[in-house]
């Protein structure tokens, strides 16, 4: 009986132990593996870890280190985590690693889907960035992807938190994700631009921040996307610097004035908040009339007048002086000046008016000729001294030219400086008035009589006369006779004897010699002579043998004219 007892007691505590071991293995079964993911409510936090209940028969530990501050847990709140295996202290997690893997997924399906992900610009590299998408896992960003606008310093982007499109996730089967940023940017731009469109008329008022400035404009930043204000639609009146009239960085109200949805285009506009003056323009000004302005701008070609608000008319350089030649606006005017002007024309449609100033005043040119008629006798002073000439002053504004050749009769003036000097006085002629041209020409020389028909009426051609080497050149040696008029012995004509070369017969020739020439040809006109000591020679023999036969015979028949030819070679 006792031996029935003890068995029965046995084979329970062997059915009890077996399953105790079996619940033990289903429990250590179902316990989390390795590698797996779990999920806790957080139960304590402490400076080095958080400890989570998973459930199991001790807390799971994920150090703090793991956690961003604005991340950090508390009590009660539930974590996700990755089990990476057990210490002393219980079961180890990671929640980077379970980020990671999740992040992982979520980012694979952003690339399937085309959908954004968050991301942070951390580091410029070679031809791009590098974006943190999160969990350590970096991405490269192109530089021709990281915005809408030129970056002018790359490293302002850095720490920029942003969306990101995942253009690429893997190369060579690793993971290496390229994203782009400016797909998202022109998205968002795209859509405030359309809402913007689908809210605004046509003379509605935005505000806007000045962006950047061109030639033609500046764009304003309407909240993420562009309009233009044209330099013609920042004032009714005439803008040369867009600058001038907004700042960069300045929020501003404008006018729409155009809307074209389809090529994306708003045109804004600063004048159209007053009234345009050119509409009333006819009424108050008319061509011919001399109306006062102040001088608002200078510029190479002229200067700009303001009629009134909004309405200012140019000044041409050309419309400066009726007598002066002016090199710069400024000389005449300043900034600021005010003028008085005649309008000369206008173009309402371009807002244009064309001033004259010298419009106002009398025009000497017109009584010009009256004043100094051809024979006029002038008293000036050197003004400009030119290669060909020199310019006198008449009177204030009124230059006459003096050519070299006008200077003197005889001497051949090669530059004009070696006779004047400028503020030299003196006194000349009028040669030639010509008001249509604005031009007076005048000379020295014909303050005296011209020489040169003296000389052609005391020495015609055929004549000879005696004269005074001046210069001897390769092509030739110039002579003057007694009354000044120089003329030249053409190397061809220096020696009787055709054979003899020049270089032979200029030798016996200096300047300052007195030598005998024969006048073969005078032109007044071009005042030239052309003299030859051939010729002389040759005239020598024809008077001599003129004077021979005038003679008559020799009775006596001691000496012939044959005798005299030979003795004439023979010299």
């Amino acid at each position: 009986m006792e031996e029935m007892e003890v068995e029965k007691e046995e084979a329970q505590n062997s059915k009890s132990d077996f399953q105790t071991q079996l619940e033990e293995s289903l429990k250590n079964f179902d316990a989390p593996q390795s590698g797996q993911m779990v999920e806790g409510v957080v139960v304590q936090v402490t400076n080095d870890y958080v400890y989570v209940d998973i459930g199991d028969k001790s807390e799971g530990l994920i150090p703090v280190a793991e956690f961003a501050d604005e991340e950090l847990p508390k009590e009660g709140d539930r974590v996700q985590a990755m089990l990476t295996g057990h210490n002393s202290n219980g079961p180890v997690l990671s929640k980077k690693r379970a980020d990671s893997k999740r992040y992982l997924k979520e980012i694979q399906q952003a690339y399937k889907d085309k959908t954004p992900v968050d991301g942070k610009i951390v580091k410029v590299v070679k031809s791009g960035y590098e974006v943190d998408l999160g969990v350590e896992r970096l991405a490269f960003l192109p530089t021709s992807q990281a915005s809408v606008d030129k970056v002018e310093k790359p490293e302002d982007l850095i720490g920029v938190k942003s969306k990101f499109y995942i253009e690429r996730l893997y190369s060579e089967s690793h993971l290496n994700p390229v994203v782009t940023r400016r797909k998202y940017l022109e998205e968002a731009i795209n859509e405030k631009r359309d809402a913007f469109f689908a809210s605004t008329s046509i003379g509605d008022t935005v505000k806007g921040t000045v962006k950047s400035f061109t030639s033609f404009g500046a764009f304003i930043d309407l909240g993420g996307f562009d309009g233009l204000l044209h330099i013609n639609d920042m004032s009714w009146g005439h803008v040369a610097r867009p600058k001038d009239f907004v700042k960069k960085g300045q929020e501003i109200e404008l006018k729409v004035i155009r809307l074209d949805q389809e090529e994306k285009r708003i045109n804004l506009s600063l004048k159209h908040f007053t009234e345009d003056p050119w509409v009333h323009f006819e009424e108050k000004y008319h061509v011919n009339d001399v109306v006062k302005g102040k001088v608002t701008k200078l510029t190479e070609f002229g200067a700009f007048v303001e009629l009134e608000k909004g309405i200012e008319g140019l000044v041409h350089i050309s419309e400066f002086s009726w007598t002066k030649k002016v090199n710069k606006p400024g000389d005449m005017v300043n900034v600021g000046d005010e003028v008085e002007a005649m309008i000369l024309g206008y173009d309402i449609q371009a807002g244009r008016v064309s001033l004259g100033l010298k419009q106002t005043q009398a025009n000497p040119w017109e009584t010009i000729a009256d004043k100094y008629p051809v024979g006029t006798k002038v008293h000036g002073k050197i003004v400009k001294i030119t290669n060909i000439g020199a310019f006198m002053a008449l009177e204030d504004g009124i230059d006459a030219f003096l050519h070299a050749d006008d200077i003197s009769w005889t001497k051949k003036v090669k530059h004009p400086g070696s006779e004047l000097t400028v503020d030299k006085e003196i006194d000349a002629v009028v040669i030639e008035c010509d008001p249509e041209a604005r031009k007076i020409k005048v000379g020295i020389k014909q303050l005296t009589d011209n020489p040169w028909k003296a000389f052609a009426e005391e020495y015609k051609a055929g004549s000879t006369v005696e004269g005074e080497i001046t210069s001897i050149t390769d092509f030739g040696v110039f002579v003057k006779a007694p009354n000044g008029i120089e003329g030249l012995v053409n190397k061809a004509n220096l020696s009787e004897d055709k054979d003899v070369p020049y270089e032979e017969a200029v030798a016996k020739y200096k300047p300052g010699d007195k030598i005998n020439v024969y006048v073969v040809d005078v032109n007044t006109e071009k005042e030239k002579v052309a003299f030859s000591v051939r010729e002389y020679k040759r005239k020598q023999q024809r008077d001599e043998i003129s004077q021979y036969m005038d003679s008559g015979n020799n009775d006596d028949g001691a000496y012939t004219l044959g005798d005299m030819i030979k003795s004439q070679q023979n010299d």
